[in-house]
């Protein structure tokens, strides 16, 4: 049975392909459109999931949307007989909902030479997240778990995963979600773009528990585990949001209400400095939702007896929080999906479905290197493209013998301080680059973070990098490291070590490591391990290769990004290019 799922008329839209149960292929559509966040509908990425496949869309069987505008029925009509939300948010509503039904159209628009004759099957927007977690764990049985701003009436949901199956036991309905809120404090600290969350965590450190009470304020916690908003804090509920697709991105109009800024006192301006009081903010908007997070796994714990969590949902990107569950709540063992987001709906719409007819289980997601490869040809002929630029950019060329002779040359422009864009294999899926779309720097360093920041990446200076470690050696050098593959926690840099790479430890002393296996990926291993022999240091600073932009996917988009930004080092397949 072939399934192509889909996340859909959503930010981060996407796309993946399973054969019998099996993972072939997943994509975002950003990486083709080069637009971040792009909403709408998955075709190019669709279109990659059918190539890698090497089948037509009248090969697959079903397709799997992640959204069913008839789950939660009797709560949509409780909240509109209670709280008689304005007519215009009706209205929007209902002009989303017709926007889906389009859903045959599009497909047959975007392959017009190749008739789709499967079935296409709705998924709720919850059960597709948790089935992107569960059914492609380790786990035989787990606890799963899904938070997020909205989808399908409900910001949360969770269950007891068994084999193929998840029970859905409980659910946060609208408008509470803690989603909106860490989004909506996002917004008033001045950081309006869709995703930008990832800003507040790392602004968080930097603040005092000064402002907890008045956070307290705005997310209440139920007895049963759940958690309620305040909502004379929020527009949401009662008025449209302005929500719209500027070239495919996505962008908000305010969620809070002026009672925010009583509370808080005046929202930040974008371009405005960040003082004292948008960290203190920034802390406790984090604590907080930390608290309602653990207040609700302690609950689901005994009530369904497993040490097992699976976790999505757009608030599993909180790395800070996923890193102290070991430590806060008695699950031990924790996978998080590699797309916890929307994106990563597409995968659990697939594996929902693939269950939903009977399907095993016989796949485990180890790594995440599903996307798009390009061999030497490829490489060769988008160098071929640019040659005059590369070589007005003063730029050599060379090839490297071997993998052992590639590594070395690498491992030791990192050690002596080189910038290196590291472009091999097929693409990550998901938000992390994980080896295969990098940009590695020494993180030993001390400066490392500020020439990236400012040089390479052009971003607030505040924000951390991460470390990719060589998983034998992650006790060593971390706190509760297990395994991590996909960067999805935070955890302590050992009090020791953190002297020795302060170029990943962040000011509270903490990283976010990804575990490098030779299984997962045997060539960025080996470049570690090589790192690791010339310096005594087994990881490598590693950061997403892209500069305000979705992550490279293609040679061409390297090469741009390379001579744009004044990078010393690009190396794709076994090819070198080094600025003079």
């Amino acid at each position: 049975m072939i399934v192509l799922g889909l996340n859909t008329f959503h930010a981060d839209s996407s796309a993946a392909l399973l054969r019998d149960g099996v993972l072939v292929a997943a994509a975002e559509e950003e990486r083709f459109r080069r637009i971040k966040h792009w909403a709408g509908f998955p075709a190019q990425a669709m279109a990659y999931c059918l190539a890698e496949a090497g089948i037509r869309l009248s090969d697959v069987d079903s397709i799997a949307v992640n959204q069913d505008s008839q789950a939660n029925f009797a709560g949509k009509l409780g909240f509109l007989l209670t709280s008689r939300p304005r007519l215009a948010l009706i209205a929007s509503r209902l002009r989303n909902r017709r926007a889906r039904t389009s859903f045959p159209e599009l497909i047959a628009r975007s392959f017009p030479a190749d008739a789709f004759a499967g079935t296409i099957e709705r998924v709720e927007h919850h059960l597709a997240h948790l089935s992107s977690a569960f059914h492609v764990s380790p786990f035989d049985e787990a606890v799963a778990v899904s938070v997020d701003g909205f989808g399908d009436f409900a910001s949360a949901a969770w269950g007891p995963g068994a084999g193929g199956r998840i029970d859905l036991a409980g659910r946060v309905s609208f408008p509470h979600s803690l989603g909106i809120f860490y989004q909506t404090l996002t917004q008033y600290l001045g950081f309006p773009l869709y995703g930008d969350e990832y800003k507040v965590m790392g602004l968080a450190p930097y603040g005092v528990p000064s402002r907890l009470d008045d956070m307290r304020k705005i997310v209440q916690l139920k007895a049963d585990g759940s958690f309620a908003l305040d909502l004379g804090y929020f527009r949401h509920h009662r008025e449209p949001i302005g929500f719209q697709w500027d070239g495919g991105a996505p962008a908000f109009g305010d969620l809070f209400t002026p009672a925010l800024e009583g509370l808080l006192g005046p929202r930040r301006p974008p371009e405005a400095a960040i003082e004292q009081r948008h960290r203190d903010v920034a802390y406790a908007a984090q604590a907080i939702y930390e608290e309602a997070f653990f207040h609700l796994l302690n609950a689901l714990h005994p009530r369904f007896n497993s040490s097992n969590l699976a976790l999505a949902g757009g608030c599993a990107m909180n790395s800070v929080a996923n890193g102290k569950i070991r430590r806060v709540t008695p699950f031990r063992q924790v996978y998080v999906s590699a797309a916890a987001g929307d994106a990563g709906g597409a995968i659990g719409a697939a594996f929902a479905v693939w269950h939903r007819h009977g399907g095993k289980r016989s796949f485990a997601m180890d790594h995440a290197y599903w996307g798009p490869h390009y061999g030497p040809d490829a490489i060769a002929a988008a160098i071929a493209d640019r040659n005059a630029e590369i070589a007005a950019a003063g730029c050599t060329m060379e090839r490297a013998a071997d993998e052992g002779a590639l590594c070395a040359r690498v491992a030791a422009a990192i050690a002596a301080g080189e910038v290196v864009g590291w472009f091999q294999g097929r693409m990550e899926w998901g938000p992390r680059a994980l080896g295969n779309r990098s940009i590695l720097g020494d993180p030993r360093r001390a400066d490392m973070k500020e020439i990236l920041n400012r040089a390479i990446k052009r971003r607030e200076s505040f924000r951390p990098f991460a470390p990719s470690v060589l998983a034998d050696f992650a006790a060593d050098w971390f706190e509760d490291a297990g395994d991590i593959p996909f960067m999805s926690e935070v955890v302590p840099v050992r009090a020791d070590k953190r002297a020795l790479v302060p170029a990943v430890t962040h000011v509270d002393g903490s990283a976010r490591p990804q575990t490098v296996t030779r299984s997962a990926n045997p060539l960025y291993h080996r470049l570690i391990e090589t790192f690791r022999k010339l310096t005594g240091v087994p990881m490598l600073l590693n950061t997403s290769f892209n500069e305000n932009e979705p992550v490279v996917c293609a040679p061409a988009e390297a090469l741009d990004c390379f001579l744009r930004t004044g990078m010393p080092m690009l190396v794709m397949g076994d090819t070198i290019l080094r600025r003079c």
